[in-house]
């Protein structure tokens, strides 16, 4: 039997970023279903930071995670485009407004500066939002980087070690797994797609944590992609392209498919949609698609995150639904969640964000 303070059910970004916080001031283990941490949501992001990605409740974890993640080196200038049609006008003008408040910078822009920035988009797109703080996330590294924080500070990592039973006795947590088996007086639940089965697994409160699969395509273009263009989304959701290496392109039907909590596999047809609304979109033509996955979003049914301790399962933690912003809101959520984990005040850099709005409680 491994015995600690707190157990940790994941060892994705978010199990990792909150390890890292609190390994100095309690006995962690991490317990991670996969061979490697970060092997789902993690390893399959589409690795931007966006102040507007995931809407009002999700931008102030955003903003609030930039000085660390500039600090540390762990962003790159990309700025991003939401593009309409001449009858998009009014979503464009919605989404300027819902961010009127935010201290986000937007900029409105025509035809014109849209052409320059993206030669090959069709004529019909003539409107569109520029976000010029929009940076690339190197996701690898900063996961790396929490995993490396985690274990000098002590917690250790158990691997292979899918979670199969949850009981409670005498204040205490045990832990059964496909490994060993562990004690811990605290488990935090930060399963990701596997959140709401853990959190049943435990008797704890009902929140319905449930998994999207989204899909996304490498293709190789002609001519290349530039290193230059902008992540560029359709403001009605239909798709998004971002330049990677080698000008490849990765382009995403932006879909959202209910699914059971699994190793996500892209489906043909999801990949035949996204090009097709590509092709629809732009003069630009693919030479093949050259590689293709999928991950799963997980989203409360309010699509903001859980954080804090359970009313109903006595030492029971919520650190999920984080959907597809857990990457780029890592910092400021770790330092939430080791605030309420360990009753300390919230560091200076998140003390201005509303943490009542992602309680348990609320649901």
């Amino acid at each position: 039997m491994i015995t600690a303070d707190i157990a940790i059910i994941g060892a994705g970004m978010a199990g990792a970023s909150l390890a890292a916080a609190i390994g100095d001031a309690a006995d962690v283990v991490v317990i991670e279903a996969e061979s490697n941490p970060g092997y789902h949501a993690t390893g399959r992001s589409a690795a931007f930071w966006s102040e507007t990605y995931g809407g009002p409740a999700i931008q102030p974890l955003t903003t609030a995670s930039h000085a660390f993640l500039a600090g540390a080196g762990f962003l790159k200038p990309r700025g991003s485009l939401s593009i309409g049609r001449e009858e998009d006008e009014a979503l464009l003008d919605a989404f300027l407004e819902e961010f009127a408040e935010s201290g986000v910078l937007l900029e409105r822009v025509g035809r014109g500066e849209i052409e320059r920035i993206i030669p090959a988009l069709r004529p019909e797109w003539r409107a569109g939002v520029l976000e010029p703080s929009c940076q690339d996330i190197d996701v690898a590294a900063l996961h790396a980087h929490y995993l490396k924080l985690a274990k000098a500070s002590g917690a250790r990592l158990l691997t292979n070690a899918e979670v199969v039973s949850l009981t409670h006795h005498e204040r205490r947590w045990t832990i059964g797994t496909r490994s060993d088996a562990v004690s811990a007086s605290i488990i935090v639940n930060a399963a990701g797609a596997w959140a709401g089965l853990i959190g049943a697994m435990a008797g704890a409160s009902t929140i319905d944590i449930s998994p999207f699969r989204r899909t996304v395509v490498q293709l190789i273009m002609d001519p290349a992609a530039s290193a230059d263009l902008p992540l560029t989304i359709d403001v009605r959701g239909s798709f998004y392209i971002k330049p990677e290496a080698g000008g490849r392109l990765w382009l995403s039907p932006h879909d959202e498919v209910p699914t059971a909590a699994c190793d996500a596999a892209p489906e043909e047809m999801d990949i035949a949609v996204a090009i097709d609304r590509f092709e629809r979109a732009f003069d630009w033509r693919i030479v093949r698609p050259e590689h293709s996955w999928a991950g799963l979003r997980s989203f409360a049914p309010d699509r903001a995150p859980v954080y804090g301790f359970d009313g109903k399962a006595p030492g029971f933690f919520w650190f999920a639904g984080q959907g597809g912003f857990g990457i780029q809101t890592a910092p400021a959520a770790a330092d939430i969640g080791a605030a309420l984990l360990l009753d300390r005040t919230l560091p200076d850099a998140v003390r201005g964000i509303d943490v009542a709005r992602y309680s348990p409680g609320r649901f």
